[in-house]
């Protein structure tokens, strides 16, 4: 019996700042090119940095293509390596977004928990990595930054119930080119699903489930008409 297909989402960042090319974007794009092979239905999205345009959007992405797995990918300008981060934080976001925009609250989730982490093995996915020879560092985190990357990736594990991951890149050219980094990705990407494949057969999890949200109805994809929650960034 031919097995079902599955949904991988992935997405980058616009641009924000200094960056004004965002490598996790042009990362992502790459990543499109290659492809996660027959078995996968892939999904690509450039997410603005807008806090509440992720407030509505992550949602939507999960409840569209109800995934085996979302990956978010952003870019560090402090990062050397690659970047699997292990979890989200609720607090802390004070950086205002490019509508000049934070959170009164400056959190995620009202009540939520502290951090979430993610249901993925991130320690065993960069040892899996380490014996494929790639040509790009991989390393592990505990901190996304208290910025749009930890907002998004603590908004999507907790939809997820953890069922997230977080890939941090460095800015293009710091040392990797584009090939590279979609090349990572692709691997990494792999890897995380035969990581969580491995996990549900030995552990198996109740069927995958989300969290009810109030944001949910009428939700937006990128792509179609809507007017912008701010005007674009020159």
């Amino acid at each position: 019996m031919e097995q079902p297909r599955k949904a991988v989402v992935v997405t980058g960042f616009g641009p924000f700042g200094e960056h004004t090319v965002n490598a996790s974007w042009i990362a992502v794009q790459e990543l499109e090119k290659l492809g996660l092979g027959d078995s996968v239905d892939l999904h690509v999205y450039e997410i603005p940095v807008e806090y509440k345009t992720v407030q509505r959007l992550i949602p939507a992405l999960w409840e569209k293509h109800s995934p085996q797995l979302v990956v978010h990918v952003g870019v560090s300008g402090m990062a050397t390596t690659v970047t699997l981060e292990k979890c989200g934080h609720n607090k802390g976001y004070k950086g205002l977004d490019n509508c000049h925009f934070c959170p009164g609250s400056q959190c995620c989730v009202e009540d939520g928990p502290e951090s979430i982490d993610s249901i993925i093995d991130m320690d065993a996915v960069c040892k899996r990595l380490t014996t494929l020879g790639l040509d790009v560092s991989v390393t592990i985190s505990q901190d996304a930054g208290r910025y749009l990357c930890d907002f998004t990736y603590y908004t999507s594990l907790y939809q997820s119930h953890g069922r997230s991951a977080f890939v941090h890149v460095p800015p293009l050219g710091k040392p990797y080119n584009a090939d590279q980094l979609g090349r990572a990705l692709r691997a990494i990407i792999e890897e995380m699903l035969g990581v969580l494949e491995q996990s549900e057969d030995e552990n198996p999890l109740s069927p995958r489930t989300l969290r009810a949200t109030q944001a949910s109805p009428g939700l937006i994809l990128p792509g179609t008409q809507e007017e912008a929650d701010c005007p674009p960034v020159i």
